[in-house]
């Protein structure tokens, strides 16, 4: 196909093309190329202006081929060769807004007529301008050994302005005719001063120059898109035609402005209301919008490709755009076709075949809010960092706590090593306290840990050596109520074993008096004149305990007055002294206020319900009770008979 039209054979034939093979001609030669809107000869009413838009392109071309004699070229022999065929690549961008604009579909019969008219009216206006330009200077050097196949391929482009599909205006086909017939004469007469008059070229970067909507003979690829910029970044191109399109169809203002309005929001105009379904077809683009199903066929872009080619000195270079689930058989298919209804070049281009492409229909936040998931985030320690280490024993066992810390103090890493024991124990439990190590990095909070695993029970268990942590259930369980005294606010007193305090001293009140039991009883006793036992006097009438202790196991000089202890409790309403003095002769005396016995007595037992499992004969919440529980609902204890 390429050599059968081919206007100088007789000098070689051709073997290749640029690498967006538009222009096919002879080895070492070039092509200056230019493009026009089309869209700028367009009328108010919609007709296409024939006589403005062939006063163009003799412009142009003249202006062409005076580049050919003021350019530079790469080596000698291409200048030279272009000096001796003078090639030229007149072409056009805007086609798709063009037919949009007049209310056509892309994909259509008539679109395709007007398509194959305005680039036969094209070609013959530039081939009629070389012809003229060749009745002032002469024809090109290489025309009188190629004039016949020249001449030849003139008359095929005649013929094939007949084969102009019917559904195209008339005024169109006509103005083709007679342009024709002028080349066919002149050039009989004169020769042509060109050797190549049109190509179609991409015009990927010249047409937003131009503000066209769209590029060479391609449909618009959506009517909402996005270019990636060289420099970073994406610019928001809206198709411009639209609106014009949607008067041409009869539509009003109001309902102009909200299709436009839902098509800037939605980047696609399928789902708007007040659009006619037989009208999508106009608004058909080469992609499927992101929120949209309907695009442009594939076979459709061929069709238009076969429409223009018998009118070019050269091919075009458009893409065959197909969807992304495109098959093999589909790509093949695509050859055959354009092969077999003559054209010169196909390029084709699969959505989303490569990673980046210059345009698209969604942002790059829509794609990277597509492809979003939550990823966690390691906060690893600096390398350089302070530690805690503990020693402890559980039941006969020991081993050691190191606790890495952050900067700030949190905990950040746990080493855990056992002594005197086995491999085994203590490959689980390194294990283990990597495990927890990473979880602590990557934001597991360590309130979480202490919930889940204090008061958990296996072997080994006992006695301990810490105050806080008098009996340990597990290793683990002792583990992780020592990270939270040391490492959570308010963990070491909300569970502080009754009767004590941090570092194992016993609570006293604010004014220095034991809350002690047996303290009490003992002051009592020594007021009613009986001998304490365990006690002695000194000068100020204090109770002092052997070896100077408080009987509670404070150490120093803690003292509780006695008379403090022997004085009478308050009559009470429903109360009589007699009670009060039977209480107190019997080593006891009244509460000064119920209220806030009451509330000690709640907040103790409150603690012994900490890891209270529900009771399994009627499922109240159990009290721990040693090492079992107690179910204070029925009675039923739990573990211990």
């Amino acid at each position: 196909t390429i050599n059968r039209w081919h206007t100088c054979p007789n000098s070689g034939r051709i073997n290749a093309s640029n690498p967006c093979s538009e222009y096919m001609f002879l080895d070492d030669t070039a092509c200056n190329l230019a493009s026009i809107n089309l869209m700028k000869f367009r009328k108010p009413d919609g007709e296409f202006d024939v006589e403005r838009f062939t006063a163009a392109c003799r412009v142009f071309l003249i202006a062409q081929e005076i580049l050919v004699d003021h350019a530079s070229y790469p080596t000698a022999r291409i200048a030279k060769n272009s000096h001796l065929y003078r090639p030229l690549g007149l072409g056009y961008s805007n086609l798709g807004s063009l037919l949009m604009a007049d209310g056509m579909a892309y994909d259509s019969d008539v679109g395709r007529g007007i398509c194959g008219a305005l680039t036969a009216i094209l070609h013959g206006a530039a081939n009629r301008t070389s012809a003229e330009l060749a009745s002032a200077v002469g024809p090109f050097e290489g025309f009188a050994a190629n004039r016949e196949p020249m001449l030849r391929v003139m008359q095929m482009h005649r013929d094939a302005v007949e084969k102009i599909d019917d559904a195209c205006p008339a005024h169109l086909r006509d103005a083709a005719r007679q342009i024709w017939d002028d080349v066919l004469a002149d050039g009989r007469q004169h020769g042509y001063r060109n050797a190549q008059a049109t190509v179609l070229a991409p015009t990927g970067t010249i047409s937003f120059l131009m503000d066209c909507d769209t590029t060479g003979i391609e449909p618009d690829i959506a009517l909402v898109k996005y270019k990636q910029l060289a420099g970073g970044g994406m610019l928001k191109i809206v198709n411009q035609t639209v609106p014009l399109a949607l008067r041409k169809l009869g539509y009003d203002e109001p309902a102009v402005e909200n299709i436009l309005a839902y098509i800037d929001k939605n980047d696609t105009i399928e789902g708007c209301p007040e659009i006619q379904d037989e009208h999508l077809t106009v608004f058909d683009c080469a992609f499927k919008p992101r929120l949209g199903k309907r695009s442009i066929a594939w076979q459709a872009h061929i069709k238009m490709m076969a429409e223009a080619q018998p009118f070019l000195s050269g091919a075009i270079s458009k893409t065959v755009n197909m969807p992304r689930e495109t098959t093999p058989e589909d790509i093949a298919g695509a050859y055959v076709e354009g092969w077999r209804l003559g054209l010169k070049a196909i390029a084709i281009y699969r959505d989303g075949s490569k990673e980046s492409q210059p345009l698209g229909t969604s942002t790059e936040s829509d794609k990277n809010a597509e492809k979003a998931v939550a990823a966690p985030r390691r906060e690893r320690l600096p390398d350089t960092r302070r530690s805690v280490t503990h020693k402890f024993n559980v039941g006969g066992h020991e081993g050691y706590i190191t606790v890495g810390l952050y900067d700030d103090g949190r905990p950040g890493e746990l080493f855990i090593t056992m002594a005197k024991e086995g491999s085994t124990i203590g490959g689980l439990m390194d294990s283990f306290g990597t495990a927890v190590s990473m979880s602590l990095q990557y934001g597991v909070p360590l309130e979480v840990y202490t919930k889940k695993f204090s008061h958990t029970r296996f072997e080994p268990w006992g006695y301990t050596k810490n105050p806080d942590i008098p009996v340990a259930k597990s290793l683990v369980d002792y583990i992780f109520r020592w990270m939270g005294t040391e490492f959570l606010p308010g963990y070491r007193e909300a569970n502080r074993p009754a009767g004590s305090s941090s570092g194992g001293e016993a609570a006293a009140g604010d004014d220095g008096e034991s809350e002690s039991k047996p303290a009490a009883t003992k002051a009592s006793g020594h007021a009613n004149g009986q001998e304490a036992t365990n006690g002695k006097h000194n000068s100020s009438g204090q109770l002092t305990t052997g070896r100077g202790r408080h009987p509670s196991g404070r150490n120093g000089k803690a003292t509780v007055t006695a008379r403090a202890a022997t004085l009478s409790a308050p009559k009470r309403k429903g109360q009589d002294g007699t009670t009060a003095a039977l209480l107190e002769r019997a080593g006891l005396r009244m509460a000064d206020n119920p209220e806030a016995s009451a509330d000690d007595r709640q907040s103790q037992f409150a603690k012994f319900q900490i890891d209270a499992p529900a009771c399994d004969n009627c499922g109240s919440i159990t009290v721990r009770n040693g090492n079992c529980y107690l179910c204070h609902n029925c009675g039923n204890s739990m573990g211990c008979s």
